[in-house]
């Protein structure tokens, strides 16, 4: 195979959804009878907004909001298994009223990919294992067209999932992916910073919070408006 390509998952292949919500409601629940914190779902969602989401893996976005109410890091990696199991409990019940939305381009895009036999494709999110299967269901995306990944249940720092996903992928299909074989397309400045950390090829979209300039900033290699152009993507991944 020439190329494993890493795609994160919010902002890039979808959008929307009540993934907020669900976590919100989670980690009140989890959290809520910590004393003397009282962390109720109505403080936790008055501290949600003071929290970048964008980019971060789950565990990050928990400890910064558990942190800003007060808890230690010893409560909180405590919490954290209970939380990864009610999490998606939460997501998935909510799914059918506010149902995630695949990006324009995206469906071309893997099917285009998938028809390679040059072509390995897998995941970088910071999304747990489960919520990422469960959006990419909603989406009408196939979870199995990603069969490697490396997600925010795997490291808590994003920089580090390039290379479980990768490693996961070399013992799946049985060959080595150096890291000049190796893109990773995200739709945030952190996206880029992961892929780079690892020595990937990086491919910005400014399908999310940020501009095409924000990205450009980043020093990624290629940065695109969107995904619907199949072909000239499909020449840039592949370059």
């Amino acid at each position: 195979m020439k190329r494993l390509i890493l795609f994160d998952i919010d902002g890039t292949l979808v959008w929307g959804g009540p993934a907020k919500e669900a976590f919100t409601v989670a980690l009140a629940r989890v959290f809520g009878a910590t004393p003397p914190m009282n962390l109720t779902l109505d403080r936790v969602a008055r501290l949600a907004p003071k929290v970048v989401f964008a980019g971060r893996t789950d565990p990050q976005i928990a400890r910064e909001l558990l942190r800003r109410a007060g808890l230690d890091d010893g409560r909180i990696d405590e919490g954290l298994p209970r939380l990864w199991t009610l999490y998606p409990r939460e997501l998935e019940r909510r799914l059918p009223g506010k149902p995630v939305t695949a990006l324009a381009g995206v469906p071309e895009l893997l099917a285009a990919l998938e028809d390679r036999q040059d072509v390995a494709m897998g995941l970088v999110t910071g999304n747990i294992r489960e919520g990422a299967r469960l959006k990419l269901g909603s989406a009408g995306l196939a979870s199995d067209a990603f069969p490697a990944g490396g997600f925010g249940c795997d490291r808590e720092s994003r920089n580090h999932l390039p290379a479980v996903a990768v490693g996961r992928a070399e013992q799946i299909w049985g060959v080595r992916f150096p890291p000049e074989s190796v893109v990773v397309v995200g739709d945030t400045p952190l996206d880029v910073e992961c892929g780079r950390h690892f020595g990937a090829r990086t491919v910005a979209v400014a399908t999310g919070h940020f501009g095409a300039a924000e990205l450009e900033a980043t020093g990624a290699d290629h940065v695109a408006p969107d995904l619907t152009r199949t072909r000239e993507v499909v020449d840039v991944l592949m370059a």
